[in-house]
Parts: structure tokens; C-alpha cells; sequence
């Protein structure tokens, strides 16, 4: 395997590399590449986001985020239908992303609620069909940052121009990509093929209402940080009941241990180290093969933000009650929506 064949891996393809490799010397050669890979993808996205922010404003450095992470995933992503057509699928989640957050943030919850059911099934519908992808757990939570780092006026202005940018280039590299993979179903296809009795389009339903209605409880109760709560729904919420109360389990343990280790650093380091921990959870999850180690350092660049706002400690306890209640809600609403749907079918 070549130096770039090997930068290509993911995390848990360079620790099987690395893990099977018997020469030793092979194996000092793949573990420096697997270092190497991470530093440079870390180094890559600070420089992408901060030149980003340059362009179009420091307060849509998160909209520079979401364009990283569409860019990371259709390098490699099949939307399982013609490629030609895959650019409508890309323009379409763009167009979301653009105006679905700013709308939601304008309107009462009420209506907010019914602005998010569209949106997030739209992405569900044009991101997600091949489910091995995961592609929601992008393209989804880019809809949830954005809404929760909203901008208004010329900010939005220039977040809508730096997101048509962003948009052009991941069709530039998804075309690329993926132009000689040959596949006979078209843009149509997406929809025509909807039907509830399918586990894939039951779960786009259960996903949106679970985040939906999360959203809208959190909005009535005046809780802050609320796309934490979305993005827990979205993460819980897997096509498949039995996995879904693994995941949950996960989700909050592994966000009371990632807060705790959190405090701990926090406390310990200077004030003015503070800013670094948000990286030290970057480079976390460059080595990060698993959900469970994924979702503990993913904990320390939201938490370093937060506290700024609400203090460690208050940051903390908001986090870990956040992400349990929303990981129980997402069980019990998927377990709902199921049983009512087997209902609404047998009927039929």
C-alpha cells in the first residue's frame, strides 16, 4: 500500500493496517503515516476554517465547518442513483442548509416545528437513501449547528454566499469522485420509491419527528444549547429498535465521562490554554476509531464554547442533561411512532 493509499484510510482502517502488520519495521511505517494523517487532517480543517472565516466573517466559522464536512464526506459518498444526478441531491441539501435554519429562528416554535419536519425530511430523503453512508449524521447535524449558530442581515447574507462556494466546490469533487461509478436509478427514483412499510423511509419518519418535536419541547421550555438535544436525537436514532438503546446507553455515558475529563482539564490548565482543549478534542477524534471514544472528545469543543456562556461547570450539567433526557426521549418516541404506524398499516 502506498503513502497515499494509506493517508485515505480511516481511523479504523490504520489501526487494522497497523494491528495485522508483523514487520516491525512496516508497522514503525504505518503507525508515523497514521500520526502524520491525523496532525495533517487537524492542521487542514483549522486552515480551511479559519481562511473561511476570513472571507466571509468570523461568526460563520461554523458555516466553514459545515462545508468541511460536506466536502469529507462526498469525497467518498454514493447517493446510490446516477452521479449527474447526485449534484441535484447536493444543490437540494445546500438549499436547505442555506434557508432552513435562518427561517426557523424567525417564526414562533409552533411553525419553527413544522420548518424543521420539512427540512430535515428533505435531507433525509436526498442524503440518505444508502444508509451504509450515514450521510445523515452529516448532513443533518450541519442543518442543527447552523440553526443553533444563527446570523441574521449581512451575516446571513455572506453565510448564504459562503455556502453557494462551499456547494460548488463538493460538486466539483463529488463529480469527480464519483462520475465512473455506474448506477441505473435517476433523481426520481428518491422519491418514487418512498414507502412507509420500508425500514429505511420509516426511519427518515422517526428521525424527523423524533428531532422535530425535541426541538419544539426545548424551544417551549426555553432550553438553552437546544440543538444539543437535536443532535443527540439524531445520533440515538438508528434504523434499527435493538440498536437504537445501545446507542442511547452510549451517548450518555460516554458524554458523563467526556464531561468529567473536560472538567478536570479545564481546571487544570491556565485560562489562557482554555481555547486549546476544543483542538485537543479535534485531534481525539482524528484517533478515534469508535462512537464511544468519537462522542468523548466531541464533548470538548462544544463544552469549550459553552462555558464561556454558562461556566464549566454549568456547561457541564447542561451537556450530560441535555444528552441523557435526549437519548431517553428518543427510545420511547421511537418505540411510539413504531407501534402507531403498525397500527396505521394493519389497518390498510
Amino acid at each position: 500500500m502506498t503513502f497515499y493509499q494509506e493517508l485515505q484510510l480511516n481511523s479504523a482502517g490504520s489501526k487494522a493496517l497497523i494491528r495485522i502488520t508483523k514487520d516491525k519495521k512496516e508497522r514503525r511505517r504505518h503507525i508515523l503515516i497514521y500520526n502524520f494523517k491525523v496532525y495533517l487532517v487537524v492542521a487542514f480543517c483549522f486552515a480551511a476554517v479559519t481562511l473561511f472565516s476570513m472571507i466571509f466573517g468570523r461568526e460563520n466559522s461554523i458555516a466553514g465547518v459545515v462545508v468541511l464536512l460536506a466536502l469529507l464526506v462526498l469525497r467518498q459518498a454514493d447517493f446510490g442513483i446516477h452521479t449527474s444526478h447526485g449534484l441535484l441531491c447536493i444543490a437540494g441539501i445546500f438549499a436547505v442548509l442555506m434557508a432552513g435554519p435562518r427561517l426557523s429562528n424567525m417564526v414562533s416554535p409552533a411553525a419553527a416545528f413544522f420548518i424543521n419536519v420539512i427540512c430535515i425530511l428533505i435531507l433525509m430523503t436526498l442524503g440518505c437513501h444508502n444508509v451504509i453512508m450515514s450521510n445523515h449524521s452529516t448532513f443533518v447535524l450541519s442543518y442543527l449547528i447552523l440553526q443553533g449558530y444563527d446570523v441574521s442581515g449581512h451575516s446571513w447574507i455572506m453565510r448564504t454566499a459562503g455556502l453557494s462556494v462551499g456547494m460548488l466546490l463538493c460538486m466539483a469533487v463529488f463529480f469527480k469522485n464519483q462520475k465512473h461509478r455506474p448506477h441505473k436509478r435517476e433523481f426520481k427514483d428518491l422519491f418514487h420509491e418512498f414507502d412507509l412499510r420500508s425500514v429505511r423511509n420509516r426511519w427518515y419518519i422517526k428521525l424527523t419527528l423524533c428531532v422535530s418535536t425535541a426541538l419544539l419541547i426545548a424551544s417551549l421550555l426555553d432550553i438553552p444549547r437546544a440543538m444539543w438535544i437535536g443532535i443527540a436525537c439524531m445520533s440515538v436514532c438508528l434504523p434499527f429498535q435493538e440498536d437504537m438503546a445501545k446507542r442511547a446507553k452510549a451517548r450518555w455515558v460516554c458524554n458523563i465521562l467526556g464531561s468529567l475529563i473536560f472538567l478536570v482539564i479545564y481546571t487544570l490548565l491556565p485560562k489562557e490554554l482554555h481555547p486549546m482543549i476544543g483542538l485537543l478534542g479535534g485531534i481525539g477524534v482524528g484517533y478515534s476509531a469508535g462512537y464511544p471514544w468519537q462522542t468523548i472528545f466531541n464533548t470538548f469543543g462544544a463544552l469549550s464554547i459553552a462555558s464561556g456562556l454558562f461556566g464549566a461547570v454549568g456547561a457541564v450539567f447542561l451537556r450530560i442533561g441535555t444528552n441523557m433526557a435526549a437519548s431517553l426521549y428518543t427510545v420511547l418516541m421511537s418505540r411510539l411512532i413504531d407501534r402507531t404506524s403498525d397500527r396505521i398499516l394493519c389497518r390498510e
